[in-house]
């Protein structure tokens, strides 16, 4: 049985619009690989939330290597001037570093136990020393080398100097200028040394109660790791470098396929 020439002139039109639809379907599958993620940090709070953070006010605790700054201020003038130790090449307050021992070597003092006392007690301790020496002191006692480390995801990875020693993970996040797009905002991995030992857990930023966990609050020397999303691990693979020739590449067979099928 022929064909007429109105079935032919049908099925070449209809050839061509499989053949485009194919490789439009194509480049789709190929450009959309990326997930999609949540980028909003708490995305689950209401409107209206109040939130009690128990770890808010926790205490910051001296230990061994840590560097304090000591200053006094009491009636004697020369008295004060000893304890401020500066560094004769930058200039800049040297503190004292805290022993194996757990001491600190003080001028008119000697050694002090420091380790594992607060700043506050810390300063209590001192004071009372001093009062031996000195009338009505009064002792500020400072980390100077109270510091957490943020990197992965972010656009300014650095370890940072706390002056205050109270920093909580989001002030971190600040600091390290923020997560970049590809960084996962639902598995951010907090690592602490505590007593020798290093714990390692991990917080979902898009969840209100991270707030309630005791690392959301760093302590000194905590490490901040913002974990890579599976977009980027495509985007960088030694496979997606051929993404651009594959993509060229099916661009030009459908503009061959349309110029063929229109003879």
């Amino acid at each position: 049985m022929k064909q007429s020439k109105n079935t032919i002139c049908y099925f070449k039109p209809m050839r061509k619009s499989v053949i485009l639809s194919g490789c439009v379907i194509s480049l789709m599958l190929i450009t959309s690989c990326a997930a999609k993620r949540d980028l909003v940090y708490f995305s689950n709070l209401a409107n209206a939330t109040v939130v009690n953070n128990p770890q808010t006010a926790q205490e910051v605790r001296i230990h061994k290597k840590d560097i304090v700054s000591v200053s006094v201020n009491s009636l004697n003038p020369e008295s004060n001037k000893l304890f401020y130790v500066v560094s004769a090449q930058s200039g800049k307050e040297e503190g004292y570093k805290v022993s194996k021992d757990g001491t600190i070597q003080l001028p008119l003092l000697g050694e002090v136990k420091v380790e594992d006392m607060t700043v506050e007690e810390a300063q209590t301790a001192i004071a009372s020393e001093l009062t031996k020496h000195v009338k009505s002191p009064v002792v500020d006692v400072r980390l100077i080398n109270f510091k957490i480390t943020v990197i992965g995801e972010v656009n300014k990875p650095a370890t940072f100097i706390i002056a205050d020693e109270k920093v909580n993970l989001l002030e971190a996040l600040g600091l390290a200028g923020d997560m970049t797009v590809y960084g996962k905002r639902d598995n951010v991995l907090i690592i602490r040394n505590e007593e020798g030992n290093k714990t390692m857990t991990r917080l979902n930023l898009n969840k209100l109660e991270s707030m309630n966990s005791p690392y959301f609050n760093l302590r000194q020397n905590d490490i901040v790791y913002v974990e890579p999303d599976k977009a980027k691990a495509v985007e960088y693979s030694q496979n997606t470098r051929l993404l651009p020739v594959v993509i060229a590449s099916i661009s030009a067979l459908a503009v061959l396929a349309a110029v063929l099928l229109k003879r």
